[in-house]
């Protein structure tokens, strides 16, 4: 009988099994120059084939490399100081250090997880979440930096394994994907006690999740999205039947509205996507809106910052500037050259994230970085490195 409750549980063995097995395997880390202070600012982690390197984020000097595997994913682990790296032994911490003038380190610190995936952070905690068990670790956000190794840890077993996620509620609410080996169909919610109060499996292929102003949670589909709030599911369908893909939704916790990426052509090749969706959980619309022409973009591409808007890095080099409430682009900002879409999603190409006023873009095809000033479109710093950086997270104190 599987159990539905919360179920805290010691991390003391876990943590003692992770370090002995990364004294095995341990990675090399390339310092800053002794001689160089270490700014106490913010940080861009980055990874690329082999290797993980935090970058300075106002000059792009390199405060530390370490050596990693030949392809790991970035996530903010939501303290404003560590990331999550995946690896195969689980989510491995990076403590990037931003905001102090200390040594950056590939920390010990392994979350162990068959095949991580998702990493969501939400109300103080961190959610991460295991395609090869679809179980659920969760942690309180600021324990990780206070804890020696790993933090105390709650479990949420899981049934079918599959490319899922799951997130928590302030209130407690558990909502997660429900999926096997052979597919996913759609969500479901527990209460803070295990009950199971909802749930909707008319979402196939559901992925991606997002939270929106009121803790509105959003699952993406094939067919259009789920919205979850306050107690009720609703189905938005997309305008395109059998087939309108939203599979990541890029949200802000101060605005109502969801962007998410949109995918119209089950059979089309490659990972260029052509137009943006917008969600308005109190209507209960989902609209698409194309973008401008000679402009695709990735799922890598799109980012919320300044007035909620949305910037995504186009194939045409710029920045374009979208805003949901009136469903309409204002603005484009050149910055990096025209660039063709990956083979397979995971190949390294342009991408973007968001710090205050500043955009960060990658260009692989030049091994560069770059910020762009939002406010007035201005390329402010380039940096051409020595590696093709791949997957990033800025950090911020």
């Amino acid at each position: 009988m599987r159990v539905n409750h919360l179920r805290r549980v010691s991390v003391t063995a876990l943590a003692l099994g992770a370090v002995a097995t990364l004294a095995a395997c341990s990675s090399g880390t390339t310092p800053a120059a002794e001689s160089t202070a270490i700014a106490a600012g913010p940080r861009v982690a980055v990874s690329y084939e082999g290797g993980l390197r935090v970058l300075d984020a106002d000059t792009f000097e390199t405060v530390a490399d370490f050596d990693s595997e030949e392809y790991t994913r970035l996530n903010l682990a939501g303290d404003d100081r560590n990331v999550m790296v995946t690896t195969s032994e689980g989510f491995r911490v990076l403590d990037t250090a931003a905001g102090t003038t200390e040594q950056p380190q590939l920390t010990d610190t392994v979350f162990e997880a068959e095949k991580p995936g998702h990493v969501v952070r939400h109300g103080g905690k961190t959610i991460l979440y295991a395609d090869g068990t679809s179980d659920t670790t969760i942690f309180d956000t600021a324990a990780l930096e206070s804890a020696d190794g790993l933090p105390e840890t709650e479990s949420i077993p899981g049934v079918d394994a599959h490319h899922g996620v799951s997130i928590v509620l302030e209130d407690g609410t558990f909502l997660t994907t429900v999926g096997n080996s052979n597919g996913r169909t759609g969500i479901e919610v527990r209460d803070a006690s295990g009950a199971v109060v909802a749930k909707n499996d008319q979402c196939p292929g559901v992925h991606g999740e997002g939270t929106a102003e009121g803790e509105i949670v959003v699952f993406g589909c094939e067919n259009g999205a789920l919205i979850y709030d306050k107690g009720q599911i609703t189905k938005l369908d997309a305008p395109d039947q059998p087939y309108g893909r939203t599979g990541n939704a890029y949200v802000s916790e101060t605005s109502p509205l969801i962007v998410g990426d949109y995918k119209d052509d089950p059979d089309a090749e490659g990972s260029l996507l052509h137009a943006v969706t917008v969600i308005d959980p109190a209507a209960k619309t989902l609209d698409v809106v194309k973008l401008p022409d000679g402009a695709e973009y990735t799922w890598r591409g799109v980012a919320r910052g300044p007035g909620d808007l949305a910037y995504i890095i186009g194939s045409d080099g710029a920045v374009h500037v979208f805003d949901p409430t009136t469903k309409t682009f204002t603005a484009s900002y050149p910055v990096i050259d025209a660039w063709e879409g990956p083979a397979k999603y995971q190949d390294a190409h342009p991408g973007i994230s968001i710090a205050g006023d500043t955009a960060y873009v990658t260009e692989p095809a030049g091994n560069s970085i770059h910020a762009v000033d939002l406010t007035t479109g201005n390329v402010t710093e380039s940096k051409q490195l020595d590696v093709t950086p791949n997957e990033f997270v800025v950090v911020t104190a």
